[in-house]
C-alpha cells in the first residue's frame, strides 16, 4: 500500500482506542471537557512534561557535578529543583552508566514510568514482549535496538514499580566540551534515558 493510500485510509481502532473516543465523546457532551482538551493533554506530555524535561536534568548533571552528586543520592529531591515532579510514585531513583556498567529500565508487570520526566512510554516499553524478554535477554534486546555493547560492560536490569521509577544517567559524549546545557539536552534522547541506547552523537 502506498503512503498515499495509507493517509486516506488509516488502520481501524482498536478496542481501547475505541472506549477512550467514546469516553472522550461522552465527557463532552456532559460538559464536562472542552474540545480539544484531550489532544492538548496528549500535546504537553509530548513536547512539555517530557521528554525533554529528562533531557535537562541530564545536560544539568552532564555540566554541573554538584548537581550530579544530589541527583544519584535523591532523585526525586534533585529534580524538584527544576519544578519537576508527579504523582506516580514518590521515589526516582537515577542510575549512571559507566564505561564498565550500561543500565536498563522495564517494568515487568505494566508500564510504570517516569512521565513527568519522559513524556507518554512508547509502545514497545508497554509490549510483553520487551517487558518479559529485556529481563532474560538483555544483549539480544539491546542489539534489537541498535545498541551493540562490548562484553566488559556488564548489563543490569531495574524493575520499575508502582513506587518506584528509574532514569538512567547516559555517560555525557565525547567531543562535547565547552557545550552549554541546552545545547547538551539536544542529545539526551528518551531512549538513552531508558537504557536502550546511547545519546546522540554530535554533529558539527
Amino acid at each position: 500500500m502506498s503512503e498515499h493510500d495509507d493517509h486516506h485510509h488509516p488502520a481501524p481502532l482498536s478496542p481501547v482506542e475505541v472506549r477512550a473516543r467514546a469516553l472522550e465523546d461522552l465527557l463532552k457532551e456532559k460538559g464536562l471537557i472542552q474540545e480539544g482538551f484531550v489532544d492538548a493533554i496528549v500535546s504537553a506530555y509530548e513536547k512539555d512534561i517530557g521528554p525533554m524535561n529528562g533531557a535537562r536534568v541530564v545536560a544539568r548533571a552532564w555540566v554541573d557535578p554538584s548537581f550530579k552528586a544530589r541527583l544519584l543520592a535523591d532523585g526525586s529531591a534533585a529534580i524538584s529543583e527544576f519544578g519537576f515532579g508527579g504523582p506516580e510514585g514518590s521515589h526516582l531513583v537515577v542510575l549512571e552508566n559507566s564505561p564498565t556498567v550500561h543500565n536498563v529500565v522495564v517494568c515487568t508487570l505494566c508500564s510504570c514510568y517516569p512521565r513527568w520526566l519522559l513524556g507518554l512510554p512508547p509502545d514497545w516499553y508497554k509490549s510483553r514482549n520487551y517487558r518479559s524478554r529485556v529481563v532474560r535477554e538483555p544483549r539480544a534486546v539491546l542489539s534489537e535496538f541498535g545498541l551493540e555493547l562490548p562484553d566488559r560492560v556488564a548489563v543490569r536490569v531495574h524493575d520499575s514499580n508502582a513506587d518506584m521509577r528509574y532514569l538512567v544517567l547516559p555517560m555525557r559524549p565525547a567531543g562535547t566540551d565547552g557545550w552549554d546545557e541546552e545545547r547538551l539536552a539536544g542529545l539526551a534522547t528518551r531512549d538513552c534515558m531508558i537504557g536502550v541506547a546511547l545519546p546522540d552523537s554530535p554533529r558539527g
